[in-house]
């Protein structure tokens, strides 16, 4: 799920960085001229909400339409070696320089027509990668860039046979949110910029390739896969994985790819997707990608889920057996209408995609598993959040955040995702569910397969909600949730009936009235136990600690939310019979919502960050590039 520099500048011919662009390679026999460095831009200066300050792509001029790649996997080199076909409409004739995203990419040679074309890399950004720019020939309306990856692709990931289920093929997945596709890709890499897309993947013929596309279970395993996207997306949700995955069907339109030692206990736990799927479609408006499927990768994806369109990628670590954890699916599908079909322009905008999609993460629970469900998770989400506001300085608490000169995967927060659902949540509650609900389903249809602004959609409030309900609304407001650090007074609140007998059997235990073996938790569902443990004192003495492991032998807990609440107690307690389970945690499981807390509260102490270095090095080659740069900096 980000340097300062202006797109216009950069499509004048100007670059960013003083770096070494790695292996890339820097210029064609012909390269342009080496264009001059550009100064950071001030951060008090202006925000322009049209600026991608994470591009240094130039579609204002020369807009990429469409993509066709030809890419093939090899896993001994951990490459991907092919070209790709660049599409494009330019608004004048004399645009004559299109200006790519690249990172790390071997540039081998650019053509258009059979004919070598001018194109220079310029200097390396650490944040963005470097620019790739080439000139086109005024009649061409297409380019053709064969490339290679590097296997230290930072949206890459190469698993060995023994990193899988089955332990006998290797596993390759892409991440492409928020800034690198442009690592396996080389195009204009802004959410602004929605192409369609054709792709031919050739891979070893025991594997089986997938895609952010039309994906066919009943394709021929022959090593070559044809695939075809034709509603446009932004660049961040171009996905491919490759691994021995087979398919089965979970409903008319949905179903799961796995590894089959995982397949059907996936297909049992996320069984209710279709449920999801015509629930929201009744609620909220069509569903726009004809089917929805996931994808189970390996423990070391760094995301819960990832919402690449058709085919969500997701985390195995919610594979409960209880379904306890399916929020997580409800809201990669509900990013099929915020976030996929109305998307962020840029990555200040993020909460537009995330905001909405967490609002409508809480709407389908309560649709499917009822009110008291939501509820619970409500609350657990609010607590998430004053958790972050509490850790984070104020710049970082807004929803329309200013990342310039910052890497964007070092700000996704719960602010984006719990603070704009509860905006979204205020705006239901002033004006009615229905009148919301019309509402949003007017506005997807409006912005459909457009990228927008948050300057856009305040507009949008302007000419719709505000007008029609200004008794209920206020300008003011809005500009306060949006533009403002932390959480305005009169937020909505979140409580739930089903805790409070958690709070009661919690605080009698601390007291010491009762023992933790006399309470009944035969009923508790995973919210009640994530509930009872993240409310329990920073601090608990070492025999409080061992009669809660006794009792409900926490420290072998198959549930990875409920093992991560009682690992960070763990560590900020120093219960050293839960060591050796941290340690297989942190070596098993590369999620960074699970595994970051635990690696920064180790890192709080001298023989905490031994600990935790040691398990860093046994874990890093099978972490994703993304887990090891957010966690790094705790163990060196």
């Amino acid at each position: 799920m980000k340097a300062i520099h202006s797109a216009f500048l950069l499509a004048a011919g100007l670059f960013l960085g003083a770096c070494d662009s790695g292996n890339q390679q820097q210029t064609s026999s012909s390269a342009a001229s080496a264009p001059a460095p550009v100064e950071a831009v001030d951060s008090a200066q202006t925000i322009d909400a049209q600026t991608d300050y994470h591009s240094f792509a130039n579609p204002d001029e020369i807009r990429v339409t469409h993509l066709d790649l030809d890419l093939t996997v090899d896993f001994d080199e951990k490459v991907l070696t092919g070209e790709v076909v660049l599409h494009f409409q330019r608004d004048e004739v004399n645009d004559s320089i299109l200006i790519l995203d690249t990172r790390d990419l071997t540039i081998h040679k650019v053509t258009s027509d059979n004919q070598p074309v001018e194109y220079h890399l310029g200097e390396r950004d650490p944040h963005l990668g470097t620019p790739l720019q080439i000139k086109v020939p005024k009649t061409a309306h297409q380019v053709v860039v064969h490339y290679s990856t590097s296997p230290e692709a930072s949206g890459v990931q190469w698993l060995t046979p023994a990193q899988t289920a089955g332990k006998q093929h290797p596993f390759l997945f892409t991440q492409a949110q928020a800034i690198h596709a442009r690592s396996f890709i080389p195009l204009q890499d802004s959410p602004q910029v929605r192409v369609t897309y054709n792709a031919t993947v050739r891979t070893p013929k025991a594997l089986r390739a997938v895609m952010s596309a039309s994906n066919d279970p009943d394709a021929e395993q022959d090593g070559v896969y044809e695939f075809t996207m034709p509603q446009p997306i932004p660049s961040y949700l171009i996905a491919l994985a490759v691994g021995d995955l087979e398919f089965q069907a979970m409903g008319e339109r949905t179903g799961v790819y796995a590894e089959k030692e995982i397949l059907d206990a996936a297909a049992k736990e996320f069984e209710d997707t279709e449920a999801m799927l015509i629930a929201t479609e009744e609620k909220f408006g069509e569903y726009s990608w004809d089917r929805y499927d996931l994808l189970i990768l390996p423990p070391s994806f760094p995301f819960g889920g990832m919402e690449n369109p058709r085919l969500s990628f997701i985390t195995p670590t919610v594979i409960a057996g209880d379904k306890s954890l399916v929020s997580l699916i409800a809201h990669e599908l509900a990013h099929s209408w915020s976030g996929n079909t109305v998307t962020n322009a840029t990555w200040r905008d993020l909460w537009l995609n995330e905001g909405f999609t967490t609002y409508l993460t809480y709407r389908i629970m309560e649709m499917i598993y009822g009110e008291e469900r939501e509820q619970m998770e409500f609350v657990l989400g609010m607590e998430s959040l004053q958790a972050d506001i509490e850790a984070l300085p104020a710049e970082d608490e807004i929803l329309a955040i200013d990342l310039r000169g910052r890497d964007p995967d070092e700000v996704f927060s719960d602010i984006p995702y719990e603070k704009g659902a509860l905006f979204v949540r205020e705006l239901e509650q002033k004006i009615g569910r229905e009148a919301f609900d019309a509402f949003l389903m007017q506005y997807f249809k409006d912005f459909a397969f457009e990228s927008i602004t948050t300057n856009q959609f305040v507009s949008y409030l302007d000419e719709t909600l505000l007008a029609e309900h200004a008794d209920k609304l206020s300008r003011d407001r809005i500009q306060q949730w949006i533009f403002e650090s932390g959480i305005p007074d009169g937020a909505p609140t979140a409580e739930s009936d089903a805790f409070v007998k958690i709070d009661n059997a919690r605080q009698q235990w601390l007291l010491g009235e009762i023992n933790a073996s006399d309470i009944n938790t035969e009923n508790w569902n995973t919210h009640q136990w994530l509930y009872f443990l993240n409310n329990m004192p920073e601090e608990l003495s070492d025999g409080q600690m061992s009669e809660l492991d006794e009792a409900f032998n926490l420290t072998q807990a198959g549930n990875n939310e409920i093992a991560h609440s009682w690992l960070l107690m763990a560590i900020n307690n120093t219960y050293k019979p839960a060591y050796e389970r941290l340690n297989e945690y942190l070596t098993g499981i590369g999620r960074n919502k699970l595994v970051k807390p635990l690696y920064q509260a180790l890192s709080q102490t001298p023989e905490g960050k031994a600990f935790a270095k040691k398990a860093f090095d046994e874990a890093r080659s099978g972490y994703h590039p993304l887990t090891i740069k957010a966690n790094e900096g705790y163990v060196n």
